[in-house]
């Protein structure tokens, strides 16, 4: 990688003088543990499936035991997994310099907040929380922890549904979550993209923002992203390779 050198050199300058920075990670970063992809884990007996089905309200109402097991498995795959050398020097970072460095993450895993960055705004939600999948009809506060043990798990009482706490196709983001991460992009002196496509919107958008808001932006990937037109730099690698050189 010594052609790569002196753009890293560049860029791990800019983040040592910065006051404020900002890392947004996707799939990638997560696959360099271990953690299938979306679209990776439709293997197997999961292939026939229509995406639709295990990622929307719409395919959980239809047959909830069959979406509740595919995240059940995707939920050992999450456990079973450790962070990444990536995840470690962003850790690392914040313990270094801390009130400096905000991750915003597609990630649905908690291999950010095991490697330090507890703050991390998960824009996609946490696939390891449990919630219900609607409101009690009774105007009454459950516990999901005290749901009745099922496949889903459901309220003993009303029968309401213990669904994972992600966001499905056709759901808003966690509530505060996209303007926390915009507001991060806006105000960061350097911004990284991370290990992602560039594909998923609202969050493929924070590039432009940071750019627009006079952010010196770089993209950290070993393939080409539909927003590399947004960096000042693209660098080509991955996250467990280069974020340690970084930061």
């Amino acid at each position: 990688m010594a052609e790569l050198d002196e753009p890293l050199r560049d860029v791990r300058e800019r983040i040592d003088r910065a006051s404020r920075v900002c890392v947004l990670s996707g799939a990638g970063m997560s696959a360099e543990s271990g953690i299938a992809t979306f679209r990776d884990a439709l293997t197997g007996l999961w292939s026939r499936f229509d995406p639709a089905q295990l990622a929307s309200v719409e395919g959980f109402r239809a047959d909830p035991p069959l979406v509740w097991d595919w995240y059940a498995e995707r939920r050992e795959g999450v456990r079973c997994a450790q962070p990444n050398a990536g995840h470690l020097a962003l850790g690392a970072f914040v313990r270094r310099r801390p009130g400096v460095l905000t991750v915003v993450t597609q990630n649905v895993d908690d291999l950010h907040q095991r490697a330090g960055n507890r703050d991390a705004i998960r824009l996609h939600g946490d696939i390891l929380r449990d919630q219900w999948l609607d409101g009690c009809g009774r105007g009454r506060v459950c516990e999901v922890g005290q749901a009745a043990p099922g496949r889903p798990p459901r309220c003993a009482e009303c029968g309401n549904l213990v669904r994972p706490g992600v966001v499905w196709f056709g759901e808003m983001l966690p509530a505060g979550a996209m303007d926390a991460a915009e507001r991060a992009a806006r105000t960061s002196e350097v911004m990284l993209v991370v290990g992602t496509s560039g594909a998923v919107w609202p969050a493929a958008g924070l590039a432009a923002k940071a750019r627009r808001s006079g952010a010196f932006v770089a993209i950290v990937n070993p393939h080409a992203s539909e927003i590399d037109a947004e960096a000042h730099v693209l660098l080509q690698g991955t996250a467990a390779q280069l974020l340690p050189r970084l930061f």
